[in-house]
Order: C-alpha cells, then sequence, then structure tokens
C-alpha cells in the first residue's frame, strides 16, 4: 500500500515521534523548479508529494501554501512598469498553477488533496472556506492554499500566516534552498553565520529576510512559530515535523540571536 492510502492511523502523530499535530508547508514556486530555469520539475514534485504522503500516514495534519515566482513574479513585472494590483493577480494565477501540479503530485501518491482558491475558479479548485478547510484537514486530507490572500500587495508569506492561523496550525514550516537564516547572504558571503534560533523581534530589528515583515508580525501576534529549512534535501520535511534540529526555529521567545 502507498503511503497515504487507506484509513489514517489511530495513533496520535505525537505518539509516533512527532512534534507537531497540524502544519502548515509553506513552498516558494522557485522551489518548485528544481535546476530549471523557470516552470515546474515534475521531480521536485515527486520529492515533496512522497514527503507529505510519509507524514499524512502517520497522521500528520497538513496544509500547503505555494508561491508562484517560477511562473511569473509580481514585484518584477510592476518594477518594469505594469500596473502593481495587475501584476500581482497573475502572480496569484501562477500559484493556482502550481498547487494543481502539487495536487497531481500528492494523489498519485494516494493522497486525497483540495486546492481551495482565494479567487474564484469554481471549475479547477474550491473556494477558499474556513471551516471547510478545517473539515478537510480533520478528515485526512491535505489543503492547498491557492491564489494568496486573494489581494494585492499581500505576498504567499503572508498567506501561509494568515492561513495557519485560521487553520491553527502548530507551526509554519518554510522551505526553501538554504538550510535555515543566516546574517548575511550565504551564496555571496562564505563566511556568512547560521542562527539556529531567532526571536520575531529578533527577525523584524534585524531586517533578516525571513518572511515579509506582515508575515513575520502576524506570527508574533499568533504565536505561531516558522521553521526556516532545506528543501533540496530528501527526509528533510519528515525531520522537521519530528523536531530535529535541523534549519532555523523562529519563536516568540526571546532567543537574544542564538548563532551556530
Amino acid at each position: 500500500m502507498l503511503p497515504g492510502s487507506g484509513p489514517l492511523p489511530e495513533l496520535d502523530p505525537l505518539e509516533r515521534g512527532y512534534r507537531y499535530r497540524r502544519v502548515l508547508l509553506k513552498l516558494s514556486g522557485e522551489a518548485l523548479m528544481g535546476d530549471k530555469p523557470f516552470g515546474i520539475d515534475p521531480a521536485v514534485i515527486r520529492q515533496i508529494a512522497r514527503e507529505v504522503a510519509v507524514l499524512h500516514a502517520d497522521g500528520v495534519e497538513v496544509a500547503m501554501v505555494v508561491g508562484g515566482g517560477n511562473i511569473f513574479r509580481g514585484l518584477a513585472a510592476a518594477a518594469s512598469g505594469m500596473d502593481r494590483s495587475t501584476a500581482d493577480y497573475m502572480g496569484m494565477l501562477a500559484t493556482v498553477m502550481n498547487s494543481l501540479a502539487l495536487q497531481d503530485g500528492l494523489e498519485k501518491e494516494g493522497v486525497k488533496t483540495r486546492v481551495q482558491s482565494a479567487l474564484a475558479m469554481n471549475q479547477v479548485a474550491e473556494p477558499f472556506i474556513r471551516r471547510r478547510a478545517v473539515r478537510h484537514l480533520e478528515k485526512g486530507r491535505v489543503v492547498i492554499f491557492a491564489a494568496g490572500t486573494g489581494n494585492p500587495y499581500f505576498t504567499t508569506d503572508t498567506a501561509a500566516s494568515l492561513r495557519a492561523a485560521e487553520m491553527g496550525a502548530d507551526v509554519i514550516l518554510k522551505a526553501t534552498k538554504v538550510d535555515g537564516v543566516y546574517d548575511s547572504d550565504p551564496m555571496k558571503n562564505p563566511n556568512a553565520i547560521k542562527y539556529r534560533e531567532l526571536s520575531f523581534k529578533d527577525v523584524l530589528n534585524l531586517e533578516l529576510k525571513v518572511m515579509d515583515a506582515t508575515a513575520i508580525s502576524l506570527c508574533k501576534d499568533t504565536d505561531i512559530p516558522i521553521v526556516v529549512f532545506d528543501l533540496s534535501r530528501p527526509g528533510n520535511i519528515e525531520k522537521v515535523v519530528r523536531g530535529e534540529p535541523i534549519g532555523t526555529l523562529v519563536t516568540s521567545g526571546d532567543s537574544h540571536g542564538e548563532r551556530r
């Protein structure tokens, strides 16, 4: 039987060694490109789907938000002269395409999945309805939230924070191409120092590029921790949900920017 197929286990995921029961996985659109210059790499979709299927089989409730930067970036288009609202709506449509690709990958692994869109497009996705989304999670379905918040000028990071709060998620898992948060860009500075733990206040005061300030402020207000980790290493999603010390943990605690 494939991971994720069949009825959900009766055991609580915490009894199976997991730290969190309900998680929101935030994926950047760029993460879906793999080694491609743009678009979607089917191998990356398969990797993500298989890792989420393992969590699902163990009873972890998974919601997802994905960006659209692999297809269209609203900010870049606006900087080139396009109307910002129009550019942002186009970016939201890109997230729907990514969400449908993830849904296809998950269902190929036997995981029942629903896409809910903040923009009405009933032929391909359900409308976002909070109570319905919560019920899907309770019934063991993965829910992918598409089209951001449905409003221009708000990022998919902010959408992830908002949906995590609405779903009562225990944590936001921010999957990136680097293995945590650094004091400077590790791609440009080989001496960049990685933070093991940060507080939301640290992130805002130091202007660290974890999520945008609106998203961080919302997580701070709702006390939802964030774990930033490297998606490219197979098995990392499960490790993070089990609470293994990989990546960078951002919480409301006073960490004083603990580094390693």
